[in-house]
């Protein structure tokens, strides 16, 4: 236990397969009934995060706050994080969608960026959440990059999350993050890996300027897939030797065994991003608060339902798991 035999997803007879029910959200899905208030802290190293705070009533707290992580190269404005601030909002709760550093549309101010291993940015918008809205609850949410994340925070820093964060909720998971770079690397699944690289060369492009002399964009074109980038940016500019050493200490699977809190993994076995790797089975069968449900069918950070109120599975399920009386 905690293995979920039987998912209740079923997708629209339309979206027959793993990569329509990933495209299609992520092109054409819309949730306009969704309010931000923007809100910059600065951080201790000199940098700064946006917060997208989204408050059932407007200029004051309500006992429970979801924080929802995004995936990579994403924001706060996704799709599948504005279905999941509207479905925590009907459910009477606060949400709080946190952009990454460089990526709420205004390139952060340090050479260092965000990468797939950084729990120490969740810690602090978890702990500066806590301090301006004095919430007695606290539940994580997180899709694909930022469900690593999630894991991670969780797993790594069990005896020091706070006391407030109950439960989470994750979706469409990499766990293991060198299987998931070589996987989404394959033939079938380029259109994905070239639109991220598209997105990461012309961050690096933007940082070059920012921050002349320290960042070499030579030949940048010819990197070609997620390792080479990874091991020419994203590890030496987050303290890490190369890619593989940076796949090993940021995979939220390792960390899992360690998690105290109720979590949900939901990961779709037609996710074209996840390879076998990233199917926690065993960590889940062996822990007392790790419930991963594998549905065939929801592709990555989709799982459409095409119902009348148009919420997503990811968001009914998030709530259900969330505000149940015995976690399932």
């Amino acid at each position: 236990m905690p293995l979920i035999q039987h998912s209740r997803y079923q997708p629209p007879f339309y979206m027959f397969n793993g990569h329509l029910q990933t495209i299609v959200p992520s092109l054409w899905r819309t949730v306009p009934d969704v309010r931000y208030q923007r809100e910059r802290v600065e951080t201790d190293d000199g940098d700064f995060l946006d917060l997208d705070w989204s408050r059932v009533t407007e200029g004051k707290a309500a006992d429970t706050l979801t924080i929802v992580s995004h995936g990579l190269e994403g924001d706060a404005g996704r799709p599948y994080v504005r279905g999941m601030v509207r479905a925590i909002n009907r459910a009477g709760f606060d949400a709080l969608a946190w952009n990454y550093r460089s990526c709420s549309g205004e390139m952060n101010r340090l050479l260092r960026s965000y990468h797939l291993g950084d729990t120490d940015d969740l810690d602090f918008v978890v702990r500066y959440a806590l301090g301006v809205g004095h919430y007695k609850r606290l539940y994580l949410t997180g899709f694909s990059a930022g469900g690593n994340v999630t894991l991670k925070y969780l797993g790594e820093k069990a005896d020091r999350v706070p006391a407030q964060v109950q439960r989470a909720a994750v979706f469409s998971v990499p766990t293991d993050l060198k299987s998931s770079s070589q996987h989404i690397a394959r033939p079938e699944n380029r259109v994905y890996l070239n639109r991220f690289l598209k997105t990461l060369r012309a961050k690096m492009r933007q940082k070059a300027e920012l921050l002349p002399g320290q960042v070499d964009i030579e030949n940048l074109e010819e990197l070609r897939d997620f390792v080479q980038f990874d091991d020419r940016f994203t590890a030496p500019m987050h303290g890490f030797k190369s890619a593989d050493d940076y796949y090993e200490h940021s995979s939220s699977g390792r960390y899992i065994e360690h998690i105290r809190v109720p979590t949900l993994i939901v990961n779709a076995e037609n996710d074209p991003f996840l390879p076998p790797a990233c199917f926690p089975r065993d960590a889940a069968a062996n822990s007392q608060f790790v419930f991963l449900e594998t549905p065939r069918e929801g592709g990555h950070v989709g799982f459409p339902e095409g119902t009348p109120d148009g919420n997503y599975y990811s968001e009914r399920r998030a709530i259900e798991f969330l505000t149940a009386e015995v976690p399932a």
